[in-house]
């Protein structure tokens, strides 16, 4: 490997998951700024004599499993070790080390980098930082620092500590330059302004909750469109208040016979005495959530589409009905919806002809309607890139299963959807995945282990890109039956989750008086806390995020359990329900079936949902006085081991076989734990006959030693993991 020029920095990246090679990426990006010439590389496609004739390097190293080097740094590191590597005499360094706290050996491959460098010679331009799985803020402080302090090693190798502060005062001021000049190209091409009204009122009226969470969705959709969003709940709305508004969304579920949902009803009831004329200048659609098998379908929402329109209402978008199955006929109907309200100007008209332009944007990766006038669609443009993309393949006629691989130049901006769809049309129109709106939570793919919507991902943003090129590979998610290709059978979740019962029975509970009436509260606190929980944008992802699905057909899944946890808290929710919902996360196939949440937290919001699916396994835990294999046996066959440092001191008995070695046992108290202990969660003091034969291997809760197959892999999981022994 050669890097010409005196200014070089070798950027090294050795990365298990893509995280450290991520960080490598935007270090490479960020080098020009601080006057240096820099080269990404994977630690696999360098040599320890490379690293020797180097001036700078910077490392970024992740940890994997136990202290262990990631895969692609494995060899390095070998090489490194041997007696006649090379001196590091010259070089100047500083490591990024990538880890999990939840691990003993936290961080350590960063750590040996760390210290084999500066054994060997090297000098450290900057102390090593370690990271946990929340690293971008700290990864990026690192990076600014090193940065810097690179860019003060003079050409012939010396750092100059006293330059510093001038390189970051120059990269600054080349940041600034860079902004203006970006600033000064978008100006001249589209003049952006956010003058005039552009608020948007999304009403809902929601009994199992459905309503209020696509209210909620469409909301954040809204600031694409350059819209201003507000969520109302109709319960103690100001119906008078809707003579000021010039766009009105309507998101209304159908209780029973054709009934309005309970926070409907009170404002259902002014609605149909107010005066005609009241909502003149009002621009509005109505979505209708409903079920077919009723025979009143979807009434509660024809009803406001109807009175809406009697009332003065301009209807932009024809209301749409919705069956149970609703997500993609409502998001269809939220781009059409949406894109027509940021078509509406400051002073509320309506301009029809900007509405297919709205669309394109929006398709296009644009951030919505902008200009002078709100409406004038920015120009995109995007280099190409080179991609090699990989995809699953697998044909159920003759179950086979393999990879294919295209190399092709595309344009970074495009989703990983358009992607498929570009390659199933132009190179293998066999090639089959989920194809919907860029919200569809069905789409969900894997995109380098990630799990994602591959129409919110770009192209260029789906990994880093190395040397002009990217490499991506496409699986489908894990966890469900894959039917062909990407596609996966999602029924099995659907089938969980209406087993789950997650209708909303309402609790009788305290309220406030209003002008308009009795006014339910809430803790501001607990509010948003529910609607974290709750903001779940596609349960399949959730779902496949975790450990324990691929292995337990039974369990009900995180994105289950995380909605009716959720719906256990909620101030609103009955005391029967509650009861309920207890009942289904602390049974066998609720939250005791999960083994371990870091794979959830990678995911998303991963530290919203972790920590709150922590909170649902201690409050079962503590229902069930800590009993049973996920209490006491967990506890104390992770307590024993620890104390003692012996395995034999609980489960396994293979290294105390001999009457030595098990007449020992009946004075060091481990038998008696195993039977009094072990036993208190009701089980059977003798599992089996292996107990008369090689005691006390079938005592108590003990598992049997021979010959068993591990039929509940996520309670083995689980015992492993309090031991800190992840497998």
């Amino acid at each position: 490997m050669s890097m010409s020029g005196s200014r070089s920095l070798l950027v090294l990246f050795g990365s298990q998951s893509g995280n450290a090679e991520d960080v490598a990426s935007k270090v490479g990006k960020a080098a020009s700024k601080y006057g240096l010439e820099a080269i990404v590389k994977g630690m696999d496609e360098v040599t320890v004599s490379d690293l020797a004739n180097q001036k700078r390097i910077m490392i970024c190293c992740s940890t994997w499993g136990e202290g262990e080097q990631p895969d692609n740094a494995e060899d390095l590191w070998i090489s490194a070790n041997a007696e006649d590597s090379p001196s590091m005499s010259g070089v100047n360094f500083s490591v990024l080390a990538l880890g999990d706290t939840s691990y003993e050996l936290f961080c350590e491959s960063g750590k040996e980098w760390d210290s084999w460098l500066e054994a060997k010679g090297g000098f450290r331009v900057n102390k090593r930082v370690d990271c946990d799985v929340d690293y971008e803020d700290l990864a990026q402080v690192w990076m600014d620092e090193t940065l810097a302090r690179m860019g003060a090693v003079d050409d012939s190798g010396t750092f100059q500590e006293d330059q510093v502060e001038l390189v970051k005062s120059n990269a600054s001021g080349a940041v600034t330059d860079q902004s203006k000049n970006s600033s000064d190209a978008e100006s001249s091409s589209v003049e952006i302004s956010t003058d005039g009204d552009r608020s948007l009122l999304i009403l809902f009226g929601s009994q199992s909750g459905n309503a209020e969470a696509l209210a909620a969705k469409l909301a954040k959709q809204s600031s694409g469109y350059g819209l201003e969003a507000e969520v109302a709940d109709m319960d103690g709305f100001d119906l008078s208040s809707l003579s000021g508004r010039k766009r009105v969304l309507i998101v209304c579920s159908t209780w029973g016979e054709g009934e309005q949902p309970d926070n409907a009803e009170e404002l259902w009831i002014k609605a149909s005495s107010a005066s005609a004329g009241l909502l003149d200048g009002v621009n509005f659609s109505v979505l209708a959530l409903g079920d077919t098998s009723y025979e009143l379908f979807c009434e509660s929402g024809k009803e406001w589409d109807k009175r809406f329109e009697e009332l003065g209402g301009t209807r932009l978008v024809d209301r749409v009905d919705c069956d149970v199955d609703y997500d993609q006929i409502s998001q269809e109907w939220a781009e059409n919806a949406l894109a027509a309200m940021a078509a509406v100007d400051g002073e509320g008209i309506f301009h029809e002809e900007m509405v297919q332009a709205i669309k394109d944007s929006i398709v296009s990766g644009s951030t919505g309607a902008s200009g002078e006038d709100g409406f004038t669609v920015p120009e995109l443009r995007a280099e190409s890139i080179s991609a090699e993309i990989s995809i699953f393949r697998y044909d159920p006629n003759t179950s086979t299963t393999g990879k294919d691989t295209w190399v092709c130049a595309l344009p970074g901006h495009i989703s990983i959807l358009d992607v498929l769809r570009t390659l199933k049309s132009t190179q293998d129109g066999s090639l089959t995945f989920r194809d919907g709106p860029v919200d569809d939570p069905t789409t969900a793919v894997s995109i380098n282990g990630r799990h994602v919507l591959p129409g919110n991902l770009r192209l260029d943003l789906s990994a880093p890109i190395r040397n002009g090129g990217i490499r991506i590979n496409i699986e489908p998610l894990n966890g469900f039956e894959v039917i062909r290709d990407l596609v996966v059978e999602h029924w099995d979740l659907e089938s969980k989750r209406e087993s789950s019962k997650p209708w909303m029975i309402s609790a009788t509970r305290q309220g406030l008086n209003t002008p308009q009436g009795a006014l339910g509260t809430m803790s501001p606190l607990i509010a948003s806390k529910l609607h974290s929980m709750m903001d779940i944008h596609s349960y399949p992802i959730i779902h496949a995020s975790s450990d324990a699905t691929a292995h337990s057909d039974d369990y009900f899944g995180p994105a289950i359990i995380l909605q009716s946890w959720a719906r256990r808290n909620d101030p609103r929710t009955a005391p029967s329900k509650k009861k309920e919902i207890e009942q289904l996360i602390d049974s066998p196939y609720g939250i005791k079936a999960e083994t371990d949440f870091s794979s959830i937290r990678r995911q998303g919001k991963g530290s919203i949902m972790h920590d709150s699916l922590l909170d649902c396994k201690t409050s079962t835990l503590a229902r069930d006085g800590f009993t049973g294999r996920h209490g006491k046996h967990v506890w104390w066959y992770a307590f024993t081991v620890k104390s003692s440092g012996r395995v034999n001191d609980t489960v396994l008995y293979r290294q105390v076989l001999g009457p030595i070695g098990l007449f020992s046992n009946l004075f060091s108290g481990v038998t008696a734990r195993m039977v009094l202990g072990f036993t208190r969660t009701g089980g059977n003091m003798i599992n089996d006959m292996l107990a008369f034969v090689a005691p006390p291997a079938g005592l108590g809760k003990m598992p049997k030693q021979f010959n068993s197959s591990v039929k509940n892999h996520h309670e083995v999981v689980a015992i492993y993991n309090e031991m800190d022994g992840r497998f």
